[in-house]
């Protein structure tokens, strides 16, 4: 398939059909990889879908540790009373 770039301000851009947003279920943004000598459109439907599900498998795991700690040495508590 061939496209065309167009002018749009200062920048171009590439008009995708709505064929194509409709298939790949395009809406609003998509992720853009670069990959080798390819550009490769992604489409960005919920960034973060299923997180509670990925959550709860950390927490299994072990792994929803805290890096640092959430209180540091210096830290003043007591001008939040």
């Amino acid at each position: 398939m061939e496209a065309i770039i167009i002018k749009i301000g200062n920048s171009k851009g590439l008009r995708l059909s709505k064929t194509i947003l409709e298939k790949y279920n395009i809406t609003d943004k998509v992720e853009i990889i670069l990959e080798d000598d390819q550009i490769i459109l992604k489409p960005i439907t919920k960034p973060r879908e299923n997180w509670e599900i990925k959550f709860k498998e950390m927490a299994e795991r072990g792994d929803d540790k805290l890096l640092i700690s959430d209180v540091f040495e210096d830290e003043n508590l007591d001008e939040w009373n």
